[in-house]
């Protein structure tokens, strides 16, 4: 037995060492008390980005919903060439915040965080809630509005104020669904936070 402790410890420490991110998404991801209490660090997270930012708790969620169905790993598809050859990922977003390598890099820059990660909740949510409150000081849309919070994160404040979302009907389509579950968690979070 002694001589298989150092294994044992070994193989206790390679497997802590994969923890921070959730790699499976939440069960019943259409109850946002539900998805709290199976991450009960998100709930901490969340918390921390509305108090610092004024993001409410129930718009991060649609967002990072829509996002990435709070996958810490998430990443975007992958291209094919003649439909069979591989031609690298869509985008750079990964993450919870499925946030590009040039906007996290600003972030980071901006914020002084630059040990910040996509795959870490907090550091995702803060990056949310630094982008959104950016937003709301440039383009004056309310930190409660998740349709047009969504719309300027998928496109890019420049894009949106350029109104390129406008000849986008199926992303019109995708801020709407995140404006109606942004407002469903609002309703359950007035329960459970």
């Amino acid at each position: 037995m002694i001589k298989k402790l150092p294994a044992i410890l070994i193989v206790l420490i390679v497997a802590s060492c994969g923890g921070g991110r959730d790699t499976v998404a939440p069960r019943n991801m259409d109850n946002a008390c539900s998805i709290l209490d199976q991450r009960p660090h998100f709930k901490k997270a969340f918390k921390r980005t509305e108090r610092k930012y004024g993001i409410p708790v129930h718009v991060q969620m649609a967002v990072m919903h829509q996002e990435s169905k709070f996958i810490g790993n998430a990443r975007t598809p992958h291209r094919f060439a003649l439909g069979i050859i591989p031609m690298g990922r869509q985008s750079s977003a990964t993450g919870y915040s499925q946030a590009l390598d040039g906007t996290w890099e600003e972030y980071q820059r901006k914020t002084g965080n630059r040990r910040a990660r996509r795959t870490d909740i907090d550091d995702a949510a803060d990056f949310m809630g630094w982008y959104m409150s950016e937003t709301t000081l440039r383009l004056g849309i309310p930190l409660s509005d998740a349709r047009a919070q969504y719309l300027a994160y998928h496109e890019g404040r420049t894009g949106y104020s350029r109104g390129s979302y406008r000849n986008k009907s199926w992303l019109l389509s995708v801020s709407q669904r995140v404006a109606l579950r942004s407002e469903l968690y609002a309703d359950q979070l007035a329960y459970c936070l």
